[in-house]
């Protein structure tokens, strides 16, 4: 009843769905793992995009003439923008459905990355590929391994969110050589062109196969016992990502998890992504020898991440996260001993040493905000990543601009590894939440 008195207009459910049969052709695998593959096939084709930035800076330089630090403000942009939409994308993906958000995100990254082809000022780079495919890319970050996985997934949630994550390694593996071999031979038009060819595959897959709930096929979530039935379209999408903010910074455990995961972000993608191929180059390592020790990197990330996922369905995430960020730390501190014009043996550990931990964070920290924000955590999940990408773009401007202080990139990989160590007491410090206290610390 309203305060006049007066019954309150009814709502209308939204009208149920028939159950797709496309994936009962073999009954023996559940449709879940099918999203599963689906979703990884996906990220791997977008990652095209994670791949290019590092690759970007020496050329952009040598073409236009313009400074590093500019250079990384439009890197910058991608990686805040990268982080801040995420939340919004989850709670988009509530609202409208997974396929026709991922599938519009997918066009946006294309349409930016092409667009690149015909720039002439650095507003014209921040433009496209800072605002249009951080926007597109954000849709596609975690958030939306966060969404798979809650909806289709009662287990092995752990090891599904490993799996998804490492596919943006894998995309690296895939592309980054090639890249660099693009950028190299034909210029760095012609690697943007691949990257936005690379989205435009992969949208056939979103369209035919993706699927946004269990209930669309008739069946229970994988592992779960009873079937869920669809939920309702949610309505007021930034109102509802607002809110669950400001519920999620009441709580101290929130501010530790973002916290540490700016510090991923710093460490991962805004310097080892961004600033490693230049900074060998500097020490006079061709760039493509560079570019492929990035993709060993992603090589041997795809099995720390899924070996991570399988770690924390067995062990307390808290305790995990610790220990990985304090490696990545004590690697770092070694990094710019390790710099010479060729590969050598401590190189190469380092690679395969950082790699198995370059994303590892991410199935604990996901972990951790299912355990304390439940059916929210996709949504504060988007935006603990918002802090990771905001660390990231920081990090990002600030390692050009030490570079074009200092002529070096070695104060930078030094205060990193000094952050980690903060990292890892955040980590530390959260505790296990008791039934009923959100506050979690």
């Amino acid at each position: 009843m309203t305060q006049t008195g007066t019954p309150a207009p009814a709502t209308r459910p939204d009208p149920p769905r028939r159950p797709d049969r496309r994936y009962r052709t073999s009954p023996r695998v559940h449709p879940a793992w099918w999203v599963a593959l689906v979703s990884f096939l996906t990220i791997l084709g977008a990652a095209a995009f994670a791949a290019a930035p590092g690759l970007l800076v020496d050329p952009l330089h040598a073409d236009f003439g313009w400074s590093r630090s500019t250079i990384g403000m439009g890197l910058s942009v991608q990686l805040v923008l990268y982080g801040i939409t995420a939340p919004f994308a989850a709670a988009l993906m509530d609202r409208f459905g997974i396929r026709p958000v991922v599938a519009t995100a997918l066009t946006i990254i294309a349409i930016g990355a092409f667009a690149t082809i015909w720039m002439t000022e650095p507003w014209h780079f921040v433009l496209t590929w800072g605002v249009m495919v951080g926007l597109g890319s954000g849709s596609l970050a975690l958030a939306f391994t966060a969404t798979v996985t809650q909806r289709w997934f009662s287990k092995r949630r752990g090891l599904v969110s490993g799996v998804l994550t490492a596919a943006t390694a894998s995309g690296q593996l895939v592309f980054l050589p090639l890249l660099a071999w693009l950028v190299e031979n034909q210029g760095w038009r012609a690697a943007s062109t691949a990257v936005a060819l690379s989205c435009a595959l992969v949208m056939p897959l979103v369209l035919l196969l993706l699927r946004d709930h269990p209930a669309d096929v008739g069946l229970a979530p994988y592992g779960g016992d009873e079937f869920v039935p669809r939920p309702p379209a949610r309505r007021g999408v930034a109102l509802r990502t607002l809110t669950a903010l400001f519920r999620a910074a009441r709580t101290p455990v929130f501010w530790l998890l973002a916290g540490a995961f700016a510090i991923c972000g710093a460490t991962t993608n805004g310097l080892v992504r961004t600033h490693f191929v230049p900074s060998a180059h500097d020490h006079g390592m061709p760039v493509t020898v560079a570019a492929s020790l990035l993709a060993v990197i992603g090589v041997v990330d795809v099995v720390g991440t899924v070996g991570s996922g399988w770690l924390t369905d067995r062990f307390s995430p808290r305790a995990l996260l610790g220990v990985y960020y304090t490696l990545r730390g004590v690697a770092l501190l070694f990094l710019p001993a390790l710099m010479a014009p060729q590969v050598e043996p401590p190189m190469v550990l380092f690679i395969v040493f950082y790699g198995l931990d370059w994303v590892a964070t991410v199935p604990p920290t996901l972990a951790l905000c299912r355990e304390i924000y439940g059916e929210e955590a996709p949504v504060v999940f988007g935006w603990v990543l918002a802090s990771h990408q905001v660390g990231a773009g920081v990090v990002t401007w600030l390692g050009g601009l030490a570079r074009d202080l200092t002529g070096s990139y070695d104060l930078v990989w030094y205060g990193a590894g000094v952050l980690c160590a903060g990292a890892a007491l955040m980590s530390l410090l959260i505790r296990r939440v008791r039934h009923g206290d959100p506050a979690g610390a």
